[in-house]
This record gives C-alpha cells, structure tokens and sequence, in this order.
C-alpha cells in the first residue's frame, strides 16, 4: 500500500471522475484536475466565489461548480480548456445542483424549492419544473439514466412525478399516501420507487414505474421512524434503518420483512467475529520526546491493531440528549457490499463500531469496534472489502479474509474524514477538512 504527498483541499470537496482517470479537488475559488495515478496537475480552472459543491458529468468531460451563494453555477470543459458555461439564477437564488445522466443538462434548485430549472448545455434550452418539496432526497434517477423522480409538494400533499429524461415529458404524476415525505430512491433495476416519510412517522412506500402503490410497510407506531434506507445492488433487498436502533430487511417478491437486524451493546454470539482496536505503545528515540508532546508525536507513541476479542464484548453505548432536536440514535448509515453477500451498518447510539451483517444466512457476521467514531465507511465497488476512516491518521480495511489498520505515513496532523473508492478498486481518496492524498494498493491486495 502507498501513499501520495497530501494535497491541499477545501470543504471535502475531492471527486473520482466516472471513467477513473482524474481527481478534482476544490481549493476556495480554484478548481483542480489531477491525473489518478501520478496527481499531475491537468487543469486549472478560476471561478467566480468560493466553491461549495462540485460534480462530474457522467462521461467525465464536465465538471459542475456551484457557488450557492452568489446563485451561480459554472461549467468546465476538460477537452476544450477555454470553453465555459456560466449559469445564473438571478433573484431566484440557488439551493442544490446536480447533473442529468446525459451529462448535457443541469438541474437547479432554486431558493425556498419554488422550482428547478433544467439548463440544456447543447441547445441552451430551458424546462421548468414546479413545486419541487424541500426534503432530504428530493430527485431520483434511475441507473440506466432514463427517468426522474422527482418529490413534489402541492396544496399541502405530496406527489410524485416521474419524467423522461431524453425529452423531461412528464410521464406519470401521483399522490402518495405520506404526511410529509422525506426522501425518495430507486431500485437499482429501475422498476421499483421506494418513498419514506418523516421521521415522525414510520411508513415506506413501493411505487411502480407506472405510478402503482405495490406495498406500504410500517414496523410500528407513535415513535420516531425510518432514518436510512439502502437497496442492495440486485433489488432484491431492502434495508430500512430505524430510530429503534434496528435494521429490517424486505424482500422484493412480496415486500415482507424477512429479517431484523438488533445492535445491542453486547454482543454474545460466539460466531459472531469481534475486532477491537488497541493501543500498543511503540519504541520512540528519546530525543525525540518533549513535553507537552506534539499532537503528531502523540499519535506516534502509540500504534494501534485490531485484535479479536472474545465474546461477549459490550460496547460503549451513548444515550441520546432527549431534549434537543435530531437525536443521534438509531441506524444511521447503511450500504450493502456489490456482491449483495453483506451490509455494513452503523448504529449512532454505539458511533465507535461497524456491524458486518452476512445476507446469506441473515446474521451478524463481524463487528469492528474502534477507538474513535466513525466517521465514514465504503464499500470497494469490485469486491466485498470495506474501508472505515474515524477521524484519525488511519485507514481501516475489513474482508472475508480479516481486518488491518495503516497509519497514513504524513507529517503533521492528517485527520481522515472521508474516504471514496476508484471505480476500479485499486485506490482510494482519503480526505480531511484541508488535504488530501490517493492511498494505491498493491496488485495482490487489489485480488
């Protein structure tokens, strides 16, 4: 495994092009363009304020800059330098921007959700969309790139309209059955729509791609709900997580729950694998100590490995603040592994452990509890093999075949708090609040 020298960065805004072969990484008002493998600069683009979100197009010619701030989104070509796009939206004001899965147009949101604006790059076209609702995840497409959904508030019921994204015809529009819809998110074959509702209220809904309710499910009532949902690669699973601390599996022939998934704060299954995360000290020249010791040098005197713990083990366990808003409770991240053989999940009550569930048999496999929170966790996209970041100087690798930890050799202090996968498995980003740097692993590891 090697590392590259740290780049510069601003608000975790480093991004893998689609086809793999540059890294753009935000700097204020600069935008840069690496190669992956050697980070040379390619290009180097000024825009108009600070940047706040950045996005490839989906052939990897395009990258979209967005100053909310100002209202204005900025368009980048990579094969033609000196040709740029400057999109702004007036008094509307900007909230979110995202591109459409040609990579031809843009999808602007304006201030307080009154519309999005569909911006053609090719004709300089523009479509409108009404009342679009304020919500966590508003916009869907499906894989292939050939619908949108889009989450839709009107006369104080929500909708669903669902377009064609070669021409934006409006294709179906619907009512759901929510009181104050949350969030929606295909299936990843495309066929089915699944919509949750507040978290005030536990109920998911099923749609068609013709506007059909399939199925409603709700695991109980009068208590906070759904938190996080995740489909697993081939559809045929999908993983609600909930306040409750529990995860619920459905299945996509009858849309029943098939499993339960508890995160206690001891776990007792003797097949269950266990990795806590030690402290060893390690051999330090004694000139090199001082007093008070560098935050640097402080994380060198002690190395850390995962060892397996005998069970039982328990956890530290957090109880929520229960007079203040949003509560860090329940199953606040969830992703299924790309061969639909595991789900990682963490539950917010216990943020220093990873839970590893085998899809198969439907139980839990392994638990990474480590010394700090976690921060963020990724699935390679080629194979079953998770890396973790905490907020630390070390990057954490689970597989079927174990788990390591790599201190990232860097001077100074290199807090990863986010990390994001090659497309094709063999490197990695890992990104702090100021820098960042390409993690390469071997051939043999990539196998």
């Amino acid at each position: 495994m090697n590392f590259s020298e740290p780049c510069r960065l601003s608000g975790l805004l480093g991004r893998i092009s689609p086809d793999g072969r540059c890294l753009a990484s935000c700097v204020q008002y600069r935008l840069i363009v690496r190669d992956v493998s050697t980070l040379q600069i390619l290009q180097l683009y000024t825009c108009l304020d600070q940047i706040q979100y950045v996005e490839w197009s989906s052939d990897s010619l395009f990258i979209l800059c967005a100053m909310y701030k100002r209202g204005i989104v900025q368009v980048w070509s990579l094969e033609q330098p000196d040709w740029h796009c400057k999109i702004d939206e007036g008094s509307a004001g900007l909230v979110a921007s995202c591109w459409s899965p040609d990579g031809r147009h843009i999808l602007n949101t304006t201030e307080f959700h009154l519309r999005i604006t569909v911006w053609s790059l090719c004709t300089k076209s523009v479509s409108y969309i009404k009342y679009p609702k304020a919500c966590q995840q508003g916009i869907a497409f499906t894989k292939d790139g050939r619908y949108m959904a889009v989450a839709e508030r009107r006369d104080c019921k929500d909708f669903i309209s669902l377009f064609v994204c070669s021409d934006w015809q409006l294709l179906r529009h619907f009512d759901t059955e929510t009181q104050d819809l949350f969030g929606i998110e295909w299936a990843p074959n495309g066929c089915v729509l699944a919509v949750w509702d507040t978290c005030l209220e536990y109920k998911i809904l099923l749609y068609s791609l013709d506007g059909r309710l399939l199925s409603t499910y709700r695991a109980y009532e009068w208590s906070l709900g759904i938190k996080s949902i995740a489909w697993s690669p081939s559809s045929q699973f999908l993983a609600i997580g909930s306040y409750d601390e529990k995860v619920r599996i459905l299945n996509h022939v009858t849309w029943k729950k098939i499993a339960e998934f508890e995160h206690p704060a001891t776990v007792a299954n003797t097949k269950t694998v266990v990795y806590k995360e030690v402290e060893k000290p390690s051999a330090v020249e004694m000139e090199r100590l001082s007093f008070p010791p560098t935050r640097a040098l402080a994380s060198s005197l002690f190395s850390t490995q995962n060892d397996i713990s005998q069970v039982p083990v328990s956890f530290q366990y957090i109880k929520p603040v229960a007079d203040r808003a949003n509560p860090k409770m329940g199953i606040g991240m969830l992703a299924f592994s790309p061969d639909n053989c595991f789900l990682a999940t963490k539950n917010d009550n216990i943020p220093n452990a990873v839970w590893i569930w085998d899809i198969q048999k439907l139980k839990l496999s392994v638990v990474l509890e480590q010394l700090c929170a976690i921060q963020s966790f990724q699935w390679d996209p080629r194979q079953p093999r998770l890396a973790v970041c905490t907020g630390n100087s070390k990057v954490y690798l689970w597989s079927p075949a174990g788990c390591v930890s790599v201190q990232v050799p860097m001077e100074g202090d290199f807090q990863i708090v986010s990390l994001c996968w090659h497309p094709s498995g063999d490197s990695m980003a890992l990104l702090s609040k100021e820098n960042f740097c390409m993690c390469y692993l071997e051939r043999e590891e990539v196998k």
